[in-house]
């Protein structure tokens, strides 16, 4: 069974998204491979949200997750516990069907969140916590994504929260062209920002690396790379600095800003842009004369109401998306009980026809016919097991093989549908 915890923008507010961001896939790896009853797990973590998918045997194993995460993240639990909601049944792909495809996002349509959403069932992946159905769900959700931005007005948009704080940025800029700008990070967001910054016009810009990667990002990008003795001359004559890097713990402060700045005898205006979670700037650097700060909780504030972008096209595509999976995955329900009894027909057919060798009585004619009768017989149980299925009845089939046939039918994920024994 897939359920879901998620909190977003709306319900958490950003210092507690910045805190349950530092809970790693690897982290969160340990959450589920610790429970018995959760067989596996895929985390999203963004800027906007904090959502963990998890496949389990019961829905009351997912409960104490929101008291892990909170205790890795060092926050209130009791806040945690009152921004995330629960979903479960259809819910689960309507939800993340919605998010893959930009719906749920802080600017609707933002194309980045597909990327997040594929990102995070690869590091699932790597880590060895994805199920068949969770690989089903998500597969299906990055589909739905691709589908929505190509046959909806949402893909021919450009929104993304990257270009919303430029725009942002524009009113305190005079002509982009001539504009200066430190890129610190050089992740998958940091190639969106230097996308969007070109698209103005940008022609000076410099990106400098914590963790030492500015230079192949630089060459491969055509840029100038920043060294870390560079980096104060850099940020004291930027005209905007933009801070886009993962790293776990604030990369800029008040302090390490103001020494820069103070190597110049006359330093401009400038702009301070924060598009890490968790935070990349400390926020005390507002408080620096001259100094404009604008971070995601700023940017959250100015973003367009979803009303005015979401379209009605894509919204039925993801319902129509949904209704599908459901189908899917109803269908797939019924497999291990039809290729319990398709096996076990076959192999008595098998049985049989060793027999009649050993007596000398199988023909090749014989044997053909045995195998093609066989075929005829699971076949119409086989057509019916997939009816029932598609109409949420599976179990019914399931029953009546472990009845009729005594035999326990394996999913794909190694539990048990039936009790007994093989015949």
């Amino acid at each position: 069974m897939l359920t879901a915890l998620t909190a977003d923008y709306r319900t958490a507010g950003f210092e507690v998204l910045e805190r349950l961001a530092t809970v790693s896939a690897e982290t969160f790896a340990r959450f589920v491979t610790d429970r018995r009853g959760v067989r596996g797990g895929v985390l999203l973590a963004t800027c906007n949200r904090f959502e963990a998918y998890l496949d389990v045997a019961d829905e009351a194993e997912a409960d104490g997750l929101l008291d892990f995460a909170a205790a890795e993240a060092g926050v209130d639990a009791a806040a945690v516990a009152e921004a995330a909601s629960r979903r479960t049944g259809s819910d689960v792909a309507g939800h993340l069907f919605a998010v893959s495809s930009g719906l749920e996002s802080l600017v609707v349509g933002e194309a980045e969140i597909a990327g997040q959403v594929s990102r995070a069932l690869e590091a699932a992946r790597g880590i060895g916590t994805t199920t068949p159905d969770l690989e089903r769900l998500f597969q299906r959700a990055s589909r739905t994504s691709s589908a929505v931005q190509q046959r909806t007005r949402l893909g021919s948009a450009g929104r993304s929260i990257v270009r919303l704080a430029l725009d942002l940025a524009g009113s305190r800029v005079t002509d982009w062209a001539t504009t200066r700008v430190l890129l610190i990070g050089t992740g998958t967001y940091a190639r969106a920002t230097l996308a969007a910054l070109r698209d103005r016009g940008v022609q000076e810009i410099a990106v400098y690396s914590p963790s030492g990667r500015a230079l192949k990002f630089a060459q491969r990008e055509g840029v100038v790379a920043v060294a870390g003795t560079d980096l104060p001359h850099r940020l004291a004559t930027a005209d905007i600095v933009i801070a886009c890097s993962i790293a776990t713990t604030p990369i800029l402060d008040a302090e390490k800003l103001r020494r820069a700045r103070s190597v110049v005898a006359e330093p401009a205006r400038q702009l301070v842009v924060d598009l890490g979670m968790p935070r990349n700037v400390e926020p005390d650097v507002a408080g620096l004369q001259d100094v404009d700060l604008l971070d995601l909780e700023t940017i959250g504030r100015h973003a367009p109401l979803p009303e005015l972008q979401a379209t009605d096209d894509a919204l039925a595509m993801i319902a129509e998306a949904v209704a599908e999976y459901g189908a899917d995955q109803r269908a797939t329900a019924a497999t291990p009980a039809v290729v319990a009894y398709r096996a076990h027909v076959f192999e008595l057919v098998d049985q049989e026809i060793e027999r009649l060798r050993r007596r000398g009585e199988a023909t090749e004619a014989v044997e053909r016919a045995m195998r093609h009768l066989a075929g005829v017989l699971v076949h119409t149980p086989s057509s019916r097991a997939r009816e029932l299925a598609a109409a949420g009845e599976a179990q019914r089939f399931a029953d009546a093989v472990e009845t009729l046939h005594g035999l326990t039918a394996t999913s794909a994920d190694g539990e048990q549908t039936g009790t007994a024994l093989a015949g």
